[in-house]
């Protein structure tokens, strides 16, 4: 039997969000006058708000317009200064704990979360998290990323199709596997049913009330 512990990341183990916090960031450090751009990006996010547009296409204005077209190794350092930072001062201390637990009790350790690899990836590493599944961006044979998302934005239902890809490619059989899946966000329900353990991590009221009425078990880190 194959023993998997999936996390969400964006609070789940980091307090925040990570999207916004990357594109300022990244911005400040590469191209500082894209920062005029920011309250554009605001209204991206109040027109996904009145679902005008959806999420995918939130993240590829909002990337378009805070980092741009940029080579991949440019944006590497900027990724793990930025990794250091959330790991170091933005992570629940319990968190780190939980996974420090399913490590020593030999669990594979995975995260699966609608963040960019861009950032996500030092992430992970950092954090001793053997596998990523991840939102991508499409990457050119320049050596260039892209703000286009490639493939599905790892989120809501999309996020259990990629994680059953991930095991298919992996050569894991759903039934050969015991997979606690751990988050904070009602978006996530659909992996959250099909885990052997789901648990509700600082969950807000929407998942805490779901998690309530199916009996999940609920943690509150912070």
């Amino acid at each position: 039997m194959t023993e998997l512990a999936i996390y969400d990341m964006d609070r789940t183990i980091t307090r925040t969000g990570t999207f916004t916090p990357f594109m300022i960031h990244a911005a400040l450090r590469l191209a500082p006058w894209r920062l005029v751009f920011v309250p554009f990006a605001v209204l991206v996010m109040l027109a996904y708000a009145a679902r005008l547009i959806e999420r995918k296409r939130v993240k590829e204005l909002n990337q378009a317009m805070l980092i741009g077209r940029m080579r991949i190794a440019r944006l590497r350092p900027v990724a793990e200064s930025f990794a250091e930072k959330m790991v170091t001062r933005n992570s629940y201390r319990k968190a780190l704990e939980s996974l420090a637990e399913n490590r020593a009790a030999g669990r594979r350790l995975v995260l699966a979360t609608a963040s960019s690899r861009l950032w996500v990836e030092p992430i992970a590493a950092k954090l001793g998290i053997d596998d990523v599944i991840a939102t991508s961006t499409i990457k050119g044979l320049d050596d260039f990323v892209s703000h286009k998302v490639d493939g599905e934005n790892c989120y809501g239902p999309a996020k259990l199709r990629m994680i059953q890809a991930w095991m298919g490619l992996e050569g894991l059989d759903r039934s050969d596997c015991h997979i606690r899946f751990y988050s904070d966000h009602v978006s996530d329900v659909p992996v959250l049913e099909w885990a052997d353990e789901p648990i509700a991590a600082n969950p807000h009221q929407g998942l805490r009330a779901v998690a309530k009425a199916r009996g999940w078990t609920i943690v509150d880190w912070d």
